[in-house]
């Protein structure tokens, strides 16, 4: 197998007129599905709500042509959230830009080094214990707006803990009206896929937000007070100033970046590869990854990976081929340049309440409980130890923590039963 093959021109060679419509309709849906989510994850990772959309555009567009799936759908995804926070927390969005591009290049090297194939040498009781741990983060992350607490110190919690002790102390600031409309959201966001998974829930919950707004004003805090600036249009190129000082730096959270990106980008393909029958190229999936988040940066975008959830439905509805995924971009750019500004009157609390539920879809409680009642002692401390330093700590420390300690039993049990 080719080191770097994109999917696009194999699957064009047969492509036929009933395919295409098929791809076109799965990409408008996966669209539809994409706009609310980027927005909400861009506002999680502590940016503004287009540059979610650019990310989905421009990564999702390069992903897509360059990639090693047929079906993989690329965008701004939960697992970063917390990560991308805390680096414009301390850096700002240039030293994100930064890092995302540095994260790019390192995801094409480590294409070009054929370590593609290193995603199954993961244990599944750390990728489970991260994963958890991230839904953790994200769900404290939006008690905030999804009560409608207002800071009155002026705090600017970064870690997890942090937040939760600052709502804490300002828990007397809630407001009714976004416990209201985030509790609607969050029925809407359950409730409704029981009715119909032709139209995604979020999508409805945000026109519930909205048409709140329209009943209650300026009673509760939408996206237009705390980004006033929102415009719409096409993406911008811009070139962040790079310098021996900001790259030193910033290397550990480019490798977090490329890490985490090619972890769940390539989950997110064999995922696919099940539902549908295919084998995806791995190191061409690394690849066409560094390229979409060195795009994504330049262009105003955060970083990007395969989103499992989008690639699903992308299939479910008919899409087989990279088409549906360029469809989806090119669709998004198009609401981008017409109907951005109306993101304005998005109550927080709807954004809330669809981020909890994005976190409470990947936070595997079923396996991670599995794991706690049938694993051996030694499995369950590293989903625990992972878990845990996710949450108190940071993704890098957790994934190491986690390997070291696995490694560590498996060669005590190994002479063991020697």
């Amino acid at each position: 197998m080719k080191t770097f093959s994109p999917m696009l021109f194999t699957c064009l060679k047969n492509y036929s007129k009933g395919q295409l419509v098929k791809d076109i309709i799965a990409g408008i849906i996966v669209a539809i599905i994409a706009l609310p989510l980027s927005i909400a994850l861009a506002i999680a990772s502590g940016v503004g709500p287009e540059m979610g959309l650019y990310t989905a555009i421009v990564a999702g567009f390069l992903i897509s042509f360059f990639g090693g799936s047929p079906v993989q759908i690329a965008g701004p995804t939960a697992a970063f959230a917390t990560i991308v926070a805390g680096i414009v927390a301390v850096n700002g969005i240039e030293g994100l830009a930064v890092a995302t591009v540095m994260a790019g290049v390192i995801l094409v090297i480590m294409g070009v080094c054929r370590l593609g194939a290193l995603i199954k040498y993961i244990p599944e009781t750390i990728t489970i214990g991260f994963t958890s741990g991230i839904a953790v983060t994200i769900f404290a992350g939006q008690l905030k707006d999804f009560f409608g607490v207002t800071y009155m110190h002026g705090e600017a919690p970064i870690e997890t803990v942090e937040k939760l002790e600052a709502l804490i102390h300002n828990f007397g600031t809630a407001n009714v009206w976004s416990v209201l409309i985030g509790v609607l959201c969050l029925l809407v966001l359950f409730l409704f896929p029981k009715v119909t998974d032709k139209i995604p829930s979020s999508l409805i919950a945000v026109i519930v937000g909205v048409a709140a707004y329209f009943i209650l004003g300026d009673r509760v805090v939408t996206i237009g007070d705390l980004y006033p600036n929102i415009t719409g249009g096409l993406p911008r190129f811009s070139l962040p100033e790079f310098s021996l000082s900001n790259i030193t730096a910033l290397l550990p959270d480019a490798f977090t970046i490329a890490i985490l990106a090619a972890i769940e980008s390539l989950l997110s393909c064999v995922v696919a590869d099940g539902m549908v029958g295919a084998k995806h190229n791995s190191n061409t999936e690394l690849i066409a990854q560094g390229i979409g988040n060195v795009g994504s940066a330049l262009f105003g975008g955060i970083p990007a990976t395969g989103a499992i959830a989008r690639t699903a439905a992308n299939i479910k509805n008919g899409g087989r081929t990279p088409v549906a995924g360029i469809v989806h971009a090119v669709v998004l750019l198009l609401v981008m340049i017409v109907l951005i500004p109306y993101a304005k009157m998005i109550p927080m609390a709807a954004i809330a309440a669809i981020l909890i539920h994005v976190a409470y879809n990947m936070s595997h409680i079923k396996p991670f409980v599995k794991i706690c009642k049938t694993e051996h002692w030694t499995e369950v401390t590293v989903l625990v130890l992972t878990f845990v330093l996710t949450v108190v700590k940071d993704l890098v420390v957790a994934i190491a923590a986690g390997i070291v300690v696995y490694v560590i039993f498996k060669l005590i049990f190994k002479k063991k039963n020697k």
